[in-house]
Formats: C-alpha cells, structure tokens, sequence
C-alpha cells in the first residue's frame, strides 16, 4: 500500500460513523444466548473473542461454554442498530441499556458480561 493509500484508509477509518446497537454471541453447542450493547458493533466482537481465546474472559459461563467447544461453536450477532443522532452520552446509554433489556427478555439471554 503506498503512502497516499494508508492516508486515506486511515481518514476513511477516522470519518466513519460507528454502529450502536445491541448484539448476541450464541453457542450452537448448547443453544445459550448471551446479549450486551455497545457503542461499535463492528469493533465489539473482536474484545469479546480476545477475552474468550486467552481464557480470562469475565463472564464465566461464557468462558466455560467457549472452552467446552470451541470458537467454532460460537457466533456473534448484531440485533439492533440504533438512531442515536444528535443523543447525548448520556441519552445514548439510556436507549442502549433499554434495547438490551429488551432484548436480553425476548431471547431469554443472560448478560455478556458477567
């Protein structure tokens, strides 16, 4: 990649607009449901796979399942984006924390993070 390349992937990368929203990670291998929100849906699955493959990750449950099964077993699922222009920080968490409520009851799902 030249120099002029990196320069507009990098203000490319710096100008997006990241997706806030809720997510599922499941295991196939035993049909449980984990949820959590963040503020970038994209970027939230690899801290969660960081977490799980080096065996320290702070959800147990999820941790065990993982070393029961496997990467293979799991998936990790975006379920909601949500319209957050113009909110606040604070108005932001509001509607997140609400969303995975939400969510965390519709699917019968425990917490991503223990």
């Amino acid at each position: 990649m030249d120099k002029q390349s990196r320069r507009d992937a990098v203000r490319d990368y710096k100008e997006r607009k990241p997706s806030v929203g809720v997510f599922a990670v499941r295991c196939a291998a035993t049909g449980q449901v984990w949820t959590g929100a963040a503020r970038d849906l994209d970027q939230k699955q690899n801290g969660i796979w960081f977490g799980l493959r080096t065996g320290g990750y702070s959800n147990r449950e999820m941790q065990a399942a993982w070393n029961a099964h496997g990467e293979a077993a799991f998936a990790y699922e975006p379920l909601e984006v949500l319209d957050v222009e113009g909110a606040s920080a604070m108005g932001v968490d509001t509607l997140l924390k609400a969303a995975e409520t939400r969510w965390r009851g519709e699917l019968g799902a425990g917490k991503v993070v223990g």
